[in-house]
């Protein structure tokens, strides 16, 4: 039977066939506030030096929600591996998205970690910051070929629970979008933090 007539079917185990249909949910509204984000990022790179507050402020943002999306990806992967019966019914992504995946979440994290480093060190971080746009040119290779990968469900996933009587209700919507909200505050809280930790007067300093 295909994933879609099990989860529309609501075969013998619902809540576990309801749990994959979430945590999928879940990871796909995650990654669309993630390309959101990231395209806002990108338009500040070509501005670097004119809008430095606002990529680092977005920036904080970016590692709020990549925290969540990471959190929700490796619990499909554990569950799966695990041989959790519903995930393994699920099954695994294409093998180009399998093979490019464990790519997206190291480059992830050196983007975040080295960004968030060299803002921390100051100038005499020079290199940390070449080492920031190199980790973003690898990220950006690689999360392209995972984005077109799922360029098809991740917009059905983004509103799922946000659609109301016209979706498919799933248990723990709730809870999805209570961790979204707190992602996003979180985020926010990180970057106004940042933003007045005097991390920015070096590199603003840079500039003169």
């Amino acid at each position: 039977m295909a994933d879609g007539a099990i989860v529309g079917r609501r075969p013998a185990a619902p809540v576990a066939t309801e749990n994959v249909e979430g945590n999928a949910r879940l990871t796909g509204v995650s990654g669309a506030a993630l390309f959101g984000l990231l395209a806002v990022e990108g338009v500040t790179i070509l501005r670097i030096h004119d809008l430095l507050s606002v990529h680092v402020f977005v920036g904080m943002v970016i590692a709020a929600f990549a925290v969540t999306k990471l959190a929700s990806v490796g619990y499909r992967f554990a569950r799966y591996y695990l041989g959790d019966p519903a995930y393994v019914r699920k099954g695994p992504p294409p093998m180009i998205l399998r093979i490019v995946g464990p790519l997206v979440v190291v480059t992830t994290i050196a983007v975040v970690g080295t960004g968030i480093v060299a803002l921390a060190v100051g100038r005499s971080a020079r290199w940390l910051v070449d080492l920031h746009k190199v980790s973003f040119i690898c990220w950006f290779a690689v999360t392209t070929v995972h984005v077109i990968g799922h360029v098809l469900d991740t917009p059905r996933l983004a509103v799922a629970d946000w659609r109301g009587s016209e979706g498919v209700p799933v248990p723990g919507a709730a809870l999805r979008r209570l961790t979204l909200v707190v992602t996003l505050l979180t985020g926010l809280v990180l970057g106004y933090a940042v933003l007045h930790s005097g991390w920015l007067d070096t590199w603003h300093r840079v500039r003169g």
